[in-house]
């Protein structure tokens, strides 16, 4: 039984709504519903997002629900998408989202990596005309499910500045890695290749929070603290490691590089400053790109678990640098959070809470799901 635990916990509480995680991702996948979007796919794009809220990701979480309804509206997404192979071998393939919801393109290409795995050991996966898909790691763990290892990334609308430069050149780009173990949590390795992805910005703006300093830039190249600021454009997220070279903002800079190279270059989807936002009227165009790799054709499945587990100890039994400190695996913090919250409900933001209460107000949907706790 894991222990009760939360990634981040709300300060101060009151301003916060805790919510049970299956009424939440059946509202979601409601309003979805009432956009036009079938049944099967509304399920899978409330799960992506309900389970960043789970795992303590807030800014991939329901908050981004409006981005996705709003491309539906303005014509950017196609709710009912025809997703086809392109080409494809025994190991590869290359998919056309068509348009479609980024979560339900990227699920049924890891679907396909997965498959092809199985028989071939490796599978790559590219994806063009997509959208947005949230968590990257939600993806990683489907292969996970299957004792795969999966990589997932993704390129995204321009938001970053490439390491001296000014201006939003290149995406936050993600990159996640999942490994099976043998005892909960799977190993996920889920990070932007920016300082913080433009999501938490948003959240600080609903909260009505500054941002630390070094997370953002102006167009002058000074550092900002306002997020509506770069909501509003005039600024840029700085890769990751920071401004400069100094703290390897450069290898954040190539990191991100490298994710559109793949995702972009190599699938035929946009890349730079040519990808879009799913909101906009014209079509994002994101690539994905994905790895499955059937571990039982590399080494016996039962060995990789034993010799992973052996790992994870060597890895929490390093010298702490204070006695109060925890030494993570990745992915281990976002478990424990998500076992939590699956029984203590997700806390959400009250201006986040009525954000989502519009949306449902907007396609005249009932506002009914079971709210746990509420401090006024």
């Amino acid at each position: 039984m894991a222990k009760l635990y939360e990634k981040t916990v709300p300060t101060p509480p009151h301003e916060y709504v805790r919510v049970d995680h299956k009424s939440l991702k059946n509202f979601v996948a409601a309003v979805l519903t009432s956009c036009n979007v079938s049944e099967e796919d509304s399920k899978i794009v409330a799960d992506v997002l309900v389970t960043a809220d789970l795992m303590g990701i807030e800014s991939h979480g329901v908050q981004r629900l409006t981005r996705y309804t709003t491309g539906i509206k303005v014509g950017s997404v196609n709710p009912k998408a025809n997703i086809k192979a392109l080409s494809e071998s025994a190991s590869t393939a290359l998919i056309d989202g068509g348009s479609g919801l980024g979560q339900v393109v990227a699920y049924k290409a890891m679907e396909i990596a997965i498959e092809k795995a199985r028989e071939m050991g490796v599978s790559v996966v590219g994806v063009r005309n997509s959208h947005h898909f949230g968590i990257a790691g939600y993806y990683a763990l489907q292969a996970v499910e299957h004792s795969m290892i999966g990589m997932v990334m993704t390129n995204s609308e321009a938001l970053v500045a490439y390491t001296h430069s000014i201006g939003r050149n290149v995406g936050t780009n993600p990159i996640a890695v999942g490994f099976p173990t043998r005892k909960p949590p799977p190993v996920l390795f889920d990070a932007a290749t920016s300082v913080v992805p433009v999501g938490k910005i948003e959240v600080y703006a609903k909260e009505g929070k500054k941002i630390p300093l070094g997370w953002a830039i102006s167009s002058e190249g000074k550092l900002l603290e306002d997020p509506r600021e770069i909501l509003a454009k005039k600024g840029a997220l700085l890769p990751l490691g920071g401004l400069g070279e100094d703290f390897g903002g450069h290898k954040g800079a190539g990191l991100a590089l490298v994710v559109d190279l793949l995702c972009g270059v190599l699938t035929g989807a946009s890349y730079g400053k040519n990808v879009r936002h799913t909101t906009e009227k014209e079509r994002a165009n994101v690539g994905h790109f994905m790895i499955a790799i059937n571990i039982d054709k590399l080494t016996p499945i039962g060995v990789f678990l034993e010799r992973i587990e052996e790992y994870k100890v060597y890895v929490k039994s390093l010298t702490k640098i204070s006695e109060d400190a925890e030494v993570w695996i990745p992915g281990e913090k976002a478990w424990l959070t998500m076992e939590t919250r699956k029984k203590i409900g997700i806390p959400i933001h009250k201006s986040i809470f009525k954000e989502i209460r519009e949306e449902a107000a907007k396609v005249s949907l009932k506002f009914d799901f079971k709210i746990l706790k509420e401090t006024a």
